[in-house]
């Protein structure tokens, strides 16, 4: 399962223009793979401006948000990989979204793997069927296992 911060970072960057706002990141700048000015770092972080007039080729991908901006008159290729954005916000009234850290997602299974092929199904969990007599389910329920009951 891919991370879901790509997505809300572009969907929050979009809504920030859309009500004329200008929209700010704040980065981990010792992440791994970040391409930050340093001299602009404190406390390991970097707040960068993402509005129209500030940068030029942004590139909000799912791996990285990427683009052109000048730090004291000096060009540089700037580049964040998501797992570094910590948050994105509006300059003129803060409004926005703190990252917090995402767990490790499960990999996608292989194309060639058999649950692949075979798609979605369900399997059931004995003693909570439709037709099970209410011991069964509230046993089942205290085991934790999850149920399905019919509701008619």
């Amino acid at each position: 399962m891919q991370s879901s911060r790509p997505y809300i970072a572009r969907a929050l960057y979009q809504w920030l223009l859309d009500n004329e706002l200008t929209p700010y990141i704040v980065v981990d700048a010792e992440q791994e793979g970040v391409e930050v000015p340093r001299q602009f770092v404190q406390n390991g972080q970097i707040v960068l401006n993402l509005g129209v007039t500030a940068v030029r080729d942004l590139s909000l991908e799912n791996d990285a948000i990427v683009f052109s901006a000048r730090f004291g008159g000096q060009p540089m290729q700037v580049m964040v990989p998501m797992e570094a954005l910590i948050a994105i916000y509006a300059r003129e009234n803060g409004v926005g979204m703190v990252f917090g850290h995402e767990p490790v997602m499960p990999a996608a299974a292989e194309p060639d793997a058999p649950e692949a092929e075979t798609g979605p199904a369900l399997s059931g969990v004995e003693g909570a069927g439709g037709d099970a007599e209410e011991g069964e389910r509230s046993e089942a329920a205290r085991k934790g296992r999850p149920s399905l009951r019919v509701v008619k």
